[in-house]
């Protein structure tokens, strides 16, 4: 099948791969325009441009896509896959691709419709998440689905480690689908509306930790932000990346209750930290301007100690 295929971050990358793989023609990429990255502000494509270029694939970099749908269609493509792309699409560029427009979603839809549906299965709590082939309408993942693969959450996924294995069941998902459509089995069902929930774009101050939760839900914060934007609070008036934790009791670890945000011990073991319920033994910590430290680390550089609290802002 020739097609076009829209996305930007690593996670676009392995969805394409099996595109290619399974024999489809990508007449074009489309992506975000290179974005200024690092302290020298050098303008850096998308992971997705990089992979493209290297295989010798067309590549279209439109800042708003809406302005180029007869420039989509003058390609050829019947179909359009999109992948983490960010823009949403208008009924004229729908209405450029006959054979539709399906996209790779991060979840099992119609649960966490939005831009960052593997934080949010993370701070939520799942059990699991997905990856769902979806035919794109002008709703926000409102279309009807394709398919549908389930994955396991592990204890301790973060939003990296989910990312990368949602990413490659993308690739087979994604390949499974456009089979399915080549050999006109496909067959679509209708989102249930009422079991929808919505997943906003993640900002900064999503990630501010607030040590009064309980351990638990503090250690989903810190997983489903790692590794950005990262999970932070504030000690001894600056602000700290928490990077890596775990919830634990405090008879293993001999630790006395205390309020909320103090640290009662602080060695080669970890940084523990009272919560509302539990204790979150922080396990890598990077201070603002330096390198993310395990804890050992970090107390060694004595960046924290017993005593210590841990606040919502700066103090």
């Amino acid at each position: 099948m020739k097609l076009i295929y829209a996305g930007a971050p690593a996670f676009s990358v392995p969805p394409l791969r099996a595109v290619l793989a399974a024999g489809h023609t990508v007449a074009a990429v489309v992506t975000q325009p290179d974005k200024p990255a690092g302290r020298k502000a050098v303008l850096t494509p998308t992971p997705l441009k990089t992979f493209a270029l290297e295989n010798g694939i067309p590549v279209l970099d439109f800042a708003r896509l809406r302005d180029h749908a007869a420039d989509l269609s003058a390609l050829g493509a019947p179909c359009m896959v999109t992948c983490a792309y960010g823009q949403i699409l208008t009924e004229e560029l729908l209405a450029a691709f006959p054979a539709g427009v399906y996209n790779v979603h991060a979840s099992l839809l119609p649960r966490w419709r939005g831009a960052s549906p593997i934080q949010h299965a993370i701070l939520a709590g799942d059990a699991e998440t997905g990856v769902t082939i979806m035919r794109t309408d002008v709703g926000l993942d409102t279309g009807d689905v394709l398919l549908a693969r389930s994955l396991p959450i592990g204890g301790e996924d973060t939003a990296a480690t989910l990312s990368e294995k949602l990413s490659r069941l993308g690739g087979e998902c994604i390949a499974e689908a456009l089979a399915l459509l080549e050999e006109g089995r496909a067959v679509f069902t209708k989102q249930d509306d009422s079991r929808a929930t919505l997943c906003k774009k993640i900002k900064k101050e999503d990630c501010l930790v607030d040590f009064s939760r309980p351990a638990k839900q503090i250690c989903d914060l810190i997983r489903a932000m790692d590794p950005a934007p990262l999970a932070y609070a504030y000690l001894r008036g600056g602000p700290v990346n928490l990077c890596a934790a775990a919830p634990c009791e405090g008879a293993a670890f001999g630790l006395e209750p205390a309020a909320p945000g103090t640290v009662v011990r602080a060695d080669k073991a970890g940084v523990f930290v009272a919560a509302g319920e539990g204790f979150v033994r922080v396990l890598e910590l990077q201070a603002a301007g330096g390198k993310r430290l395990r804890a050992a680390d970090f107390v060694n550089g004595r960046k924290a100690a017993a005593g210590d609290v841990f606040g919502g802002a700066a103090q």
